[in-house]
């Protein structure tokens, strides 16, 4: 294993998967890519002159939690690349794996109902059915 991609997003899921992430890094000296994505507005929002970047989920938000991750994975002696992005999470998250040769993607996940699955599916679940790689889902 050469390469671990993991999707952050400083909930505690996310803090989980990164934690998975830094021992596997650290037993097989991986390389470490983290990533974190600001989501971009549906069409019909964004058409309404709200922008295609939601307000309360900025690219400076997602660079702040990624000095946090890299505050945590730099305690523990993990050096890291780190990512923000733009996108549906899980499409960026396997365009970025697919394009850095990712070997496995970690994500959190946290245990939704039957009803959230079926109205919003989640970024771990459509990563492990897509991806080109093994997918770790740590719960």
């Amino acid at each position: 294993m050469k390469t671990i991609l993991v999707g952050y997003d400083e909930t505690e899921p996310a803090k989980r998967a990164l934690a998975r992430a830094a021992e596997l890094a650290a037993a097989f000296e991986a390389k470490v890519i983290v990533t974190s994505v600001a989501q971009v507005l549906a069409g019909a929002v964004a058409a309404r002159g709200v922008g295609p970047i939601d307000p309360v989920d900025t690219p400076e938000l997602h660079r702040e939690e990624l000095r946090h991750a890299a505050a945590f994975l730099g305690e523990r002696g993990i050096e890291a690349e780190y990512t923000v992005a733009l996108g549906d999470p899980a499409k960026v998250i396997l365009d970025l794996a697919e394009s850095r040769n990712a070997d496995l993607i970690v994500v959190g996940t946290r245990e939704a109902g039957l009803l959230e699955r079926l109205l919003d599916p989640s970024v771990s679940g459509a990563v492990g059915r897509k991806a080109h790689c093994d997918v770790l889902v740590v719960h």
